[in-house]
């Protein structure tokens, strides 16, 4: 698997992304698990947003996090108001 994971082209460019970014490398660790992320609101609004990585360096949209936070301040603001 491991072998099979480095010739994807995701990874090269994630890579090349963090290469010109001058992102520090973590080779610490087994190097296989990838990421995601999870915003879940309250109550019965439930998971507003699930992004799990797929290939290393992939990232989520900044723009899709705001989204989803303001989903729960909105859901918020109209529980307080009944």
């Amino acid at each position: 698997m491991l072998t099979s994971g480095f010739f994807r082209i995701g990874v090269w460019k994630a890579g090349l992304r963090a290469l010109r970014k001058d992102i520090v490398w973590d080779l610490k660790g087994e190097g296989r698990i990838l990421g995601g992320v999870f915003v879940i609101g309250p109550g019965e609004q439930g998971i507003l947003l699930d992004h799990v990585a797929k290939d290393f360096g992939d990232e989520v949209d900044p723009r899709d996090v705001m989204t989803a936070v303001e989903k729960i301040n909105n859901y918020s603001t109209e529980k307080s108001q009944l």
